[in-house]
């Protein structure tokens, strides 16, 4: 193989892992922020609702609802994070064999 053809194989793939980590990256944090945003424009609807302006009061929801979503996916984003370091490991290995 020429020295261009494999510099360029060697970017695709280059741009296949940052492609593939940042899908990783989205998935792990999509539920957090996404239950964040709910809890947030719940209580904003319901400080509208009642007149009620305290800013501190959406910390404490946000907060919880973090930590539920935490205990409740945390198993599943630790795995989801643990096989594509195991992926990335492997491509480590057959690069470096």
């Amino acid at each position: 193989m020429s020295a261009p053809a494999a510099a360029l194989q060697e970017d695709a793939a280059l741009l296949a892992l940052a492609d593939q980590t940042l899908w990783v990256a989205a998935l792990i944090v999509a539920p957090v922020l996404i239950a964040a945003l709910v809890v947030g424009l719940l209580v904003g609807i319901i400080q509208a609702a009642t007149s009620v302006s305290e800013q501190t009061l959406t910390f404490v929801p946000k907060l919880a609802m973090v930590a539920l979503v935490f205990v409740v996916l945390g198993g599943t984003m630790m795995g989801l994070l643990g096989d594509f370091l195991r992926e990335i490991f492997a491509q480590i290995a057959s690069i470096s064999a």
